[in-house]
C-alpha cells in the first residue's frame, strides 16, 4: 500500500513532472508474469525512475548496507528501501550468494518483476563492466526471460557521492527480451552462465551506448588511483 502511495500520489508524480522521463521500449515488459529486468547501473536514482515509468511493481536485490545506516539519513534509507519493497541481500559471497540467488528466484517464482543490476554495483566511471553470473542462473532455474534496461544520464542527474540531484531529462530504454530456455538443465555450467551474461552485457552496452569494459567494476575500483 505505501509502495502504490509513495509512486502514485506522493513522490510519483513530482519526479515525473520535474525530472519528465522518456522511454522507449516499454512494451517490451510483458505485463503479467514473471522476467528479470537487468539494469545497467549508473546511480542510487536508477532503482527510483526503474520502477516510476511501469505500471507493474518491481523487486530489487538491495545490498543489506542500505539496511543498516545509523542515524536519520539511515533510517530513511531503510524505509524507502522497505517501502519500495526492496530486499537485503548479503554480498559478502559464498553461501551468503547462494542465498541471495534463492531469494531472487522466490520472487520469480511468484510471478514478479525482479530488477538486477548484472555489475553488482554502480559504474565509477560511466563504462560498462563485466557482469556477474547470479543473473544467468536466475533465469535458468526460474525459467524466465530476461530484459535488457538502459538507464541514461542518471549519472549526470545524481553521480556517485552528490546528496542532491541535478534536474535533467534521463531516459529508460527497454530492450527485446532474451530468452534463454535453450540452454535449461546447465543450470551449473559455469561456461553456460558466463556466456548467457556475457550477452546480457552486450545487449545492454548497445541499448546504452557505453563503452564496454571486460573487468568487474570491483576490481576495477581496487586498482584506481583515486582509490
Amino acid at each position: 500500500m505505501f509502495y502504490w502511495l509513495v509512486k502514485n500520489l506522493i513522490l510519483g508524480p513530482i519526479l515525473l513532472r520535474v525530472f519528465r522521463p522518456w522511454v522507449k521500449g516499454i512494451d517490451n515488459v510483458p505485463a503479467e508474469g514473471a522476467a528479470i529486468l537487468a539494469s545497467n547501473h549508473l546511480s542510487f536514482i536508477d532503482s527510483v525512475f526503474l520502477p516510476l515509468v511501469l505500471n507493474r511493481p518491481v523487486t530489487f536485490l538491495a545490498k543489506s548496507e542500505y539496511f543498516t545506516g545509523r542515524g536519520m539519513k539511515g533510517w530513511l534509507v531503510r524505509q524507502f528501501f522497505r517501502a519500495s519493497g526492496q530486499l537485503p541481500i548479503d554480498r559478502s559471497g559464498g553461501k551468503a550468494s547462494e542465498d541471495a540467488l534463492n531469494t531472487g528466484i522466490a520472487v520469480l517464482d511468484d510471478g514478479k518483476l525482479l530488477g538486477i543490476y548484472p555489475e553488482g554495483t554502480r559504474s565509477p566511471d560511466g563504462r560498462m563492466y563485466r557482469g556477474r553470473t547470479g543473473i544467468a542462473r536466475m533465469a535458468l532455474d526460474a525459467n524466465v526471460p530476461v530484459i535488457p534496461v538502459a538507464m541514461i544520464d542518471t549519472d549526470k542527474v545524481m553521480p556517485i557521492g552528490k546528496k542532491m540531484p541535478t534536474v535533467l531529462r534521463v531516459g529508460v530504454v527497454f530492450g527485446q527480451p532474451l530468452d534463454f530456455s535453450r540452454f535449461q538443465g546447465y543450470e551449473n555450467d559455469r561456461f553456460v552462465l558466463r556466456a548467457i551474461t556475457d550477452e546480457i552485457m552486450y545487449e545492454l552496452a548497445g541499448l546504452s551506448g557505453q563503452e564496454y569494459v571486460d573487468e568487474y567494476a570491483s576490481v576495477h575500483r581496487t586498482r584506481s588511483p583515486a582509490n
